[in-house]
């Protein structure tokens, strides 16, 4: 019944006042949420609304097939109070279901767990009956084999699985996994209903919640933290490299810089300093809360509604191969894409490349690629696939004209469509572009849905008569808006379908590039699982500020402690024109990568900057061509191994444990130490590893510890472990013109023994060792493995 209520003017139904006052709360508070704002899925094991299971025991277990079912008890979230405090807690609830009999209170659901290689446990758990749709997985480079050497014994209360690298034990009742090294020692368990009596606080324990606004559900896979633990992984993580104490949420998103908590590259895998790796098999929503709510509680929140979780054990490198050996490793790009990737926001014409390269030449400056941003279409940013007729009037022309004085030409472009662009209206009526619920678009853009094979097929076409043109990279860009409303042709939502975007976008235009020009390569900014297989990735729009650079380096390295052995950045930052001293600090970080370029708002170009920065500007980037044989063969070792080539300390030094507190500094390959100056100094402060040093500049001696070390000529600190042997080549304009028949090889420190120096062509990307022994003061090749293709200068 509803009762008019009186207020000055006229009457007002109290029905439709409650229910403004309701939808204030929700339909409102919904409506405020941003376009692409990261989806936290915490707050749903916390909404009164919704009701949490609990594992609690093994109903049935088979040893053989590790094939089981797991009994979830039924709890529902509470207010509880005590004095003049409230804080969330659980209390047993009882089946709300009728009739009573045909939906279980208490739900007993299917457990398995399966060892996939003597590294790798996988645990898998459902919350319903239904069984998952049998598809192959993008995240995977194929559903992986049962490795059979773990060795079966019961034991009181429970089953365990040992292995050469650790044990896994299943206690029944109450339900637990908990997982040990070799040695015998934990590395995690998982944490139950009774693990949080220690506590007033109360936890969160290994659940599954169940929503009821529309009864889809969500795991919560909660296992534990132990002292001094250290976390790292992620993705591309701008926060600090330690992720012990955060929350990490899950979900490509476009942060437009790199000093937040959001990310491009979100990654569902992660390390610990406690000798174990762990990868959520999802494209859901993920909340991590490591530690931050709870210390003890490593909460893995994951949308999906069924879990898929590999552990790994070992040491960091051995992690990260048993990862890339899942999701794939990182094959070789062109030796070409090693070179100077010369680039700005935007060159506009033919006329604009054409002045880039002569100016490179001229100035003696090695560059191999010029890069077109945003600007090569008639209306900059609105990407039609078409060279602006007005300003390029012979672009295959002027790509030919570039390849003979050794430029590469890579191109920009994004999947996102305004309606002012021509190529919208043929998307939207063809049906290519992600839909809403009533069949139209849910943005103002046309963004292409790439699980509709229409839609790849007619995208091929466009990104293909760019590489037939003679253009060599496309660059990647944005791929982080699939739309979380979106309804896509793989019959999925956005909440499945955001995550996998950037993994389908990387995949298509990177094979495409590979079938039609032979080389494996894009210039990406989004990821997920399995990203790495298709390089480069680059670190996004970093502010051009000092937080911007020692940022952008975190971010690089968590990137590389997710399986990506190809990272670059925009050096001296995109936001605005670099000041002249933070580019001088900016760009040996820049070089000293696998990959390099310069880009961001204009002016970029040394010239720009007066003669004595551009004489600068060439000595370090002469400094990357010399040591192009180290970097080419250090990515070569690196990608075999699921390794990053801008690498945290910890991966060469585990048993370091100095090595486990910096996120300033890196290794480049496996044998220099790299120092960025973030701030304007002579000199800082520098923790060298277990080994002794040698300076690449001044070539001074330092122990092991912390040194405060100041810059050489090059703004930057520059370390080689000491014994080993950098192989060089002389400067080249292009790689092109390298010449790999003639190598150097300096020693640094080296002793009386044998050395050896790992050497990779090419010609036929073979790692081969190169022996040198000491005869008198000097040190000769003893054992040649190239047969005298090369000609070896020692020093």
């Amino acid at each position: 019944m509803m009762y008019p209520i009186k207020f000055p003017g006229k009457p007002i139904l109290i029905s439709f006042v409650l229910a403004l006052c309701f939808a204030s709360t929700s339909v409102f508070a919904q409506h405020s949420k941003l376009i692409n704002e990261p989806v936290d899925v915490s707050g749903d094991f916390r909404d009164f609304s919704n009701t949490i299971f609990f594992a609690d025991s093994l109903a049935s277990f088979d040893p053989e097939t590790g094939a089981g079912q797991l009994k979830w008890k039924r709890h529902e979230a509470f207010s509880a109070h005590n004095f003049d405090n409230s804080m969330l807690s659980y209390k047993r609830s009882h089946s709300n279901e009728f009739p009573a009999i045909e939906y279980a209170q208490d739900p007993v659901l299917p457990f398995l767990l399966e060892f996939t290689s003597p590294r790798t446990i996988r645990i898998r758990a459902n919350t319903s009956t239904q069984k998952q749709i049998a598809e192959p997985s993008l995240m995977l480079v194929a559903e992986p084999a049962s490795d059979k050497s773990w060795k079966y014994s019961k034991v009181n209360g429970g089953h365990r699985y040992t292995g050469a690298f650790g044990s896994v034990t299943i206690y029944e009742n109450p339900w637990k996994v908990l997982v040990r090294d070799a040695q015998g020692k934990i590395l995690t368990q998982t944490r139950g209903k009774a693990d949080g009596k220690a506590s007033y606080t109360p936890t969160l324990p290994f659940a599954f919640v169940r929503r009821a606004s529309d009864y889809s559900r969500s795991v919560a896979a909660v296992f534990s933290l132990s002292p001094d633990e250290k976390i790292f992984g992620c993705g591309e993580s701008f926060t600090k490299l330690d992720k012990n104490g955060q929350i990490i949420v899950l979900w490509a998103h476009d942060p437009n810089g790199v000093e937040t908590q959001t990310m491009y590259k979100p990654i569902p895998f992660y390390l610990s300093s406690r000798g174990y790796g762990m990868f959520m098999h999802t494209t859901s929503p993920i909340t991590c809360d490591f530690g931050a709510t709870y210390g003890e509680s490593n909460a893995m929140q994951i949308g999906d509604e069924n879990l898929d979780l590999f552990i790994f054990l070992g040491d960091p490198k051995e992690i990260l191969d048993a990862y890339t050996d899942l999701t794939g490793k990182a094959p070789m790009p062109p030796l070409w894409s090693f070179g100077l990737w010369m680039s700005r926001i935007t060159y506009f014409s033919e006329q604009d490349g054409r002045n880039v390269a002569e100016n490179l030449r001229k100035n003696r400056i090695p560059s191999d690629v010029i890069h077109f941003d945003t600007g090569w279409f008639e209306t900059d940013w609105r990407c039609d696939y078409k060279f602006a007729p007005s300003r390029f009037k012979d672009p295959a022309g002027m790509i030919a004209d570039l390849k003979k004085q050794g430029f590469r030409t890579s191109l920009w472009q994004l999947p996102y469509f305004v309606p002012k662009n021509d190529l919208y209206p043929e998307i939207v009526a063809q049906g290519l572009a992600v839909k809403n619920a009533n069949g139209s678009i849910p943005y103002e853009d046309a963004v292409l849905d790439f699980s509709n094979t229409s839609t790849i097929k007619w995208y091929e076409d466009k990104i293909g008569g760019l590489l037939k043109l003679g253009v060599s990279a496309i660059k990647v860009d944005f791929g982080e808006a699939a739309p979380l409303s979106g309804v896509y042709a793989s019959g999925r939502t956005g909440f499945y379908e955001h995550n996998l975007y950037p993994l389908r976008y990387n995949k298509i235009v990177s094979d495409l590039t590979k079938k039609l020009t032979g080389d494996r390569i894009i210039w990406a900014r989004s990821t997920w699982a399995g990203s790495q297989r298709y390089p480069i990735h680059w670190g996004g729009d970093a502010e051009t500020t000092n937080k911007g650079m020692e940022a952008q380096l975190r971010g690089g390295l968590s990137l590389g402690l997710s399986g990506f052995t190809f990272w670059s950045h925009d050096i001296g930052g995109f936001t605005m024109k670099t000041p002249e001293d933070l580019y001088r600090r900016w760009l040996p970080m820049g070089l000293l990568s696998s990959h390099t370029r310069t880009h961001g708002q204009a002016p970029k170009e040394p010239w720009e900057y007066g003669e004595e920065f551009q004489n600068y500007f060439r000595k370090v980037v002469e400094m990357k061509y010399k040591l192009m044989p180290y970097i080419y063969t250090q990515s070569k070792i690196a990608s075999e191994k699921g390794l990053a080539m801008v690498r945290a300390l910890f991966v060469e030094f585990p048993n370091d444990p100095g090595a486990w507190q910096i996120d300033n500094q890196y290794m480049l390959g496996s044998d220099i130490l790299v120092a960025p100056f973030f701030e304007s100094s002579k000199t800082r402060q520098v923790y060298l590893p277990k080994g002794k040093w040698v300076d690449y500049q001044t070539g001074k001696k330092y122990e092991a510890g912390w040194h405060e070390i100041a810059a050489g000529e090059i703004e930057v600190i520059m370390v080689v472990r000491e014994g080993a042997v950098l192989p060089h080549v002389k400067v080249a304009q292009s790689t092109n013109d390298i010449d790999w028949k003639n190598i150097e090889l300096v020693s640094f420190g080296a002793g009386s023994g044998t050395l050896a120096v790992k050497v990779c062509l090419p010609s036929d990307n073979l790692v081969k060792e190169v022996l040198l022994t000491r005869k008198g003061k000097k040190l000769v090749v003893s054992q040649d493995p190239f047969g005298g293709e090369v000609n070896w200068v020692v020093r």
